[in-house]
């Protein structure tokens, strides 16, 4: 979605709000595609004193897979986002004002930006997940393991001596 912004560039304290959805579900993240269901994004951009600020916020539920258990999960994600817009800048190195193009402004870019590097890299359907055994591949949260601990080669020798007393 393009945002035209040229009939408040300059008049201050003219607001323009947007809402949209945006469909990233073709977005794949290491075999998975958690952004299946659109994103929800709304917000406004300001004119306060002859500076643009765009504030908004994006709003959807992840599909994942938790990832110590791989159970699937859905968690809701709700990203805040706040940027300064300009229409040239003297200092090209600022990294933190977005240009316009011809007074207007790509928002599916920003908030496809916005989403992607506001989303966790460690997703857990609980914070005291005990996730899988590592040999037999149990479910540790509804299952008990049998597999025995590894012995460490160091105390080898000590666990022949057990062996043999037994």
């Amino acid at each position: 979605m393009r945002l035209t912004l040229q009939e408040i560039l300059h008049i201050p304290g003219a607001i323009k709000p947007f809402q949209f959805s945006l469909d990233l579900s073709a977005l794949d993240f290491f075999g998975s595609k958690p952004l299946a269901q659109p994103i929800q994004v709304a917000g406004q951009v300001k004119n306060q004193a002859g500076v643009l600020t765009l504030t908004g916020e994006a709003n959807t539920t992840l599909s994942l897979f938790c990832d110590r258990c791989l159970r699937p999960i859905e968690t809701p994600l709700c990203i805040p986002a706040s940027f300064l817009l300009a229409e040239h800048l003297e200092n090209a190195e600022n990294d933190e004002i977005l240009l316009l193009e011809n007074g207007a402004l790509d928002l599916d870019d920003l908030f496809t930006t916005v989403v992607v590097l506001g989303m966790d890299s460690k997703h857990l359907c609980s914070e005291d997940c005990k996730g899988l055994c590592p040999k037999c591949g149990a479910n540790l949260n509804t299952e008990s393991c049998t597999c025995k601990p590894d012995l460490d080669p160091r105390f080898a020798a000590l666990a022949q001596l057990l062996d043999i007393d037994e």
